[in-house]
């Protein structure tokens, strides 16, 4: 008699007729399994895709949003004659002016009289690409005295079109309201609602004055089939000294391409830290379905199936709920970025039509294939390789089966995994210590589980007959004892992780804007005007505190005997380096700056250029004091050698310059002044007023509104941080079911011998309350360090905010968690309490 396979063993054909007659339509033990790896696999096929739809909608648009093929941009002046000429030897000129101005209402209306606005004037050939829209259809042409407004201005301020609007000295209609302004993206963040009018019109409004603090930009656009870098890189070449900001098509908006690639990659790395949690998750429900298949394998066996057999039956069955549960992901993959997108249509950069990213896709099924193969390996070797003997004694006896191969084959899939991760990458140095965090956490847990369960064994055993009980539990025959510690860890790991995250992020408000911050800023301040200024600011607001400095535009293209443009890459953090920089004088130390080397420039000092630098500056591009620094302020180079390092107190929220010149060196340069008034309960609407109708060229800046719009950028970071978070706990909690079902024949057994000795329900539900209560209570400090550490690095090394958890939210989360969790373990355990003694010993 040679068996169910004959010699040659079941072959592929029959493994397979076996392994679909077992499967049960319900997916019956396999469920954990299909759960996890479909969270793991939507997760990370969603983020992906949502991030290449709008990375590739900036990049495919690049023009558009641009306002050309290549954009030079310089502050507080406008091009020379020379300089104009040769960008029109480019291509088709396009000239912009933006500046921060005050719109007034003229007339009565609903709101507030004066708001904060981003004025632009264009020129005849704006747009170069694309179309200016107005509500009422197609903006032509327009007159000096006319305005297109942004619907947020028109509601603030209460007005419609016909109305009349004041900027400056000169007095406009409104035309329209803006529906479409082509190149909103790239001209980056603004303090206020928008406003456009003509080239004519802006300079009607006597607001571009020398010193004033405005924006030219100059967009070409080439004729096609040019090199749009190449034009770039020969501007800069021509006009190296004037302190240009050149950006081409492919780099329209660097600012919001460079965050969302940044957060893209750190919800990638959740979600990849997610699947690995769910791979865990995976191993349990393997192990769970192969034991509750443990007597039909050992059958098997005893019939003359091989070992090879035992593989194929089980892998097909395995591999078929997983491909099942991997489409399902990359379906949920295509269709939630769809819904995120117009769920999110007012908060995201640009608006992307439907496209399914091939990529995202691919790199999601073969991450959740990989998984699905890493942690199934183990159990099934497992069960493969033990005799049928051996798996009929498993309850009271349970011994290892892993084979080489199998450590080979699942060693051979996690180095894809790893690869795989690093070379999609943008960071793979990130990626890399991202990845080595979570490995070293998952480790540093299942050691602990061997450790809880060697102290289990040799501590003495407590009196109380329960406490006994769950001790025992922890270290006897078949404990699941590490798992359930991954499981608890990781859960409450994640909970204290995202509590510290999210008060961070809302204590980023209350310190980055503390008891003693300005309520009013005020720039372009005419310099004639101070002492006027400062008798308007007493008489409104007795007693108010006024901090008034010189106010420059400028842009470091040289240091440490290297030009800024001449760096293929900028260092780490040198956000500095990019564009333009507000720089200032001072006779002395400005507040909220502590000199920590260095000395300051002696009053009415009169020798060659000096600079003091913010410290972190400095340790970025590796200079110091005695060092030269060269910074383009108008269009001119000037070499200055550092005197002093500055400590700058950014969270003062006052004039805070990266930059401090000796006053010698900018004394004399076109510039206007800016202050900050902080008010004893003084009225600052009028406060504007009065200022507005002595000095119509200022632009006021309400702390208030500052605020409000950082409020919710960063609740808007905190939300998408703690959704990506919630499919990690949920991946945490599906492993702690995997756990718990991977133990429930072990509990079973030992609930019906208590039950057959006289214990009630409720003293087997309390002995694994106290088991799971012991656990809980060793983990909460390694979770709390665990969950801190991981907060601390999104928080500051991701994200460079301040660290200022809230310890009672973070607290209380551990606690929520731990009861939530033990929570799960006994609603788990419940169902075991309805076995039969008879027919559960039957089945052993």
């Amino acid at each position: 008699m040679t068996g169910l396979g004959g010699r040659g063993g079941l072959g592929w054909r029959g493994c397979w007729r076996i392994a679909r007659r077992d499967l049960h339509r319900g997916f019956r033990g396999l469920r954990l399994l299909f759960i996890c790896l479909f969270l793991g696999v939507a997760t990370l096929a969603t983020i992906g895709g949502l991030t290449a739809a709008i990375t590739g909608e900036i990049a495919s648009k690049g023009q558009l949003l641009l306002g050309g093929d290549v954009e030079v941009a310089m502050s507080q002046r406008e091009a020379s004659a020379a300089e104009k000429a040769a960008f029109r030897r480019e291509g088709v000129l396009s000239e912009t002016i933006r500046l921060r101005a005050m719109a007034q209402r003229v007339g009565e209306g609903k709101g507030p009289s004066a708001v904060l606005t981003e004025l632009k004037g264009v020129d005849a050939a704006y747009p170069l690409y694309g179309t200016l829209m107005l509500k009422g259809g197609r903006a032509g042409p327009m007159r000096a005295d006319e305005l297109a407004i942004g619907q947020a201005l028109a509601d603030r301020l209460g007005v419609k079109p016909g109305d009349g609007l004041r900027y400056g000295t000169a007095t406009f209609r409104i035309r329209d309201i803006i529906a479409d302004e082509p190149d909103r993206v790239g001209e980056g963040f603004t303090l206020g609602p928008v406003a456009l009018t003509s080239m004519e019109g802006i300079r009607r409004t006597g607001l571009i004055q020398p010193g004033s603090l405005y924006e030219s930009k100059y967009r070409i656009r080439m004729a096609a089939g040019r090199d749009a870098g190449a034009v770039g890189d020969r501007l800069k070449r021509a006009f190296a000294s004037s302190g240009f900001e050149i950006k081409d098509r492919d780099g329209a908006a660097p600012g919001t391409s460079r965050f969302l690639e940044r957060m893209g990659q750190f919800l990638s790395l959740i979600g990849l830290a997610a699947l690995a949690i769910a791979g865990i998750g995976v191993s349990n429900g393997v192990a769970s379905y192969l034991t509750i298949k443990r007597n039909g394998i050992a059958t098997l066996k005893i019939l003359g199936a091989s070992s090879a057999d035992i593989a194929r039956i089980y892998l097909m069955q395995i591999g078929a709920v997983a491909m099942l549960a991997i489409g399902c992901g990359l379906v949920a993959g295509i269709v939630l970025p769809l819904g995120l997108v117009a769920a999110m249509r007012d908060i995201l950069p640009v608006q992307p039509g439907f496209a399914i990213a091939p990529w995202p896709l691919v790199t999601s099924a073969l991450y959740g294939l990989l998984i699905a193969f890493i942690f199934t390996m183990p159990p099934l070797a497992h069960a493969r390789t033990l005799p049928a003997a051996a798996l009929f004694r498993e309850t009271v006896d349970r011994r290892r089966g892993f084979d080489r191969a199998s450590m080979i084959a699942v060693g051979t899939a996690g180095a894809a995994a790893v690869a795989l991760a690093l070379g999609t990458a943008r960071e793979p140095w990130f990626a890399a210590s991202m990845l080595g965090a979570v490995a070293a956490v998952l480790a540093l847990l299942t050691g602990i589980g061997l450790l809880v369960r060697r102290v289990a064994r040799r501590a003495p055993a407590p009196r109380r007959p329960l406490a006994r009980l769950a001790v025992a539990n922890l270290h006897r025959p078949g404990a699941q004892t590490s798992a359930l510690v991954v499981a608890l860890g990781l859960g409450l790991t994640l909970f204290v992780t995202l509590a510290a995250i999210q008060s961070s992020l809302s204590a980023e408000i209350r310190n980055t804007v503390p008891r003693t911050a300005p309520d009013q800023f005020v720039l372009d301040i005419p310099i004639a005007g101070k002492d006027r200024f400062l008798s308007l600011v007493a008489q409104e607001a007795p007693g108010a505190k006024v901090n008034m400095v010189p106010t420059l535009r400028g842009t470091i293209v040289a240091y440490g005997g290297q030009r800024v443009a001449d760096l293929k890459q900028l260092p780490e953090g040198a956000w500095f380096l990019r564009g333009e920089r507000g720089v200032t004088y001072s006779e002395t130390l400005p507040e909220g700056s502590e000199l920590v080397k260095g000395q300051w420039w002696p009053r009415n000092y009169a020798g060659p250029p000096l600079i003091s630098l913010d410290r972190e500056a400095a340790k970025v591009m590796g200079v110091g004091v005695g060092d030269r620094l060269t910074v383009s302020v108008l269009g001119r180079e000037i070499e200055a050698r550092i005197a002093s390092l500055r400590q700058v107190n950014w969270e003062t929220m006052g004039f805070n310059y990266i930059m401090v010149f000796s006053p010698n060196t900018l004394r004399s340069a076109p510039h206007s002044l800016s202050a900050t008034i902080t008010m004893k309960g003084a009225s600052e609407g009028a406060m504007t007023r009065a200022l507005l109708a002595a000095f119509p060229s200022v632009s006021i800046i309400a702390v208030g509104e500052v605020v409000a719009q950082v409020t919710i950028l960063l609740g808007q970071m905190s939300t998408a941080i703690v959704l990506a978070g919630s499919v990690a706990i949920l991946a945490g909690i599906a492993v702690l079911i995997g756990a718990i079902a991977a133990s429930r024949q072990a509990r079973a057994y030992d609930s019906v011998i208590l039950k057959t000795l006289g214990a009630t329900r409720g003293q087997i539900l309390g002995a694994q309350a106290i088991e799971y209560a012991l656990l809980a209570a060793v983990l909460a400090l390694v979770a709390l360090g665990l969950g801190l550490a991981a907060a601390w690095f999104v928080i500051v090394q991701i994200f460079q905010f301040g660290w200022a958890p809230d310890w009672l939210l973070v607290l209380s989360t551990l606690g929520a968690g731990a009861v939530l969790t033990l929570g799960i373990g006994l609603l788990g355990s419940i169902p075991l309490m309805s076995v039969r003694p008879a027919r559960a010993l039957r089945a052993l």
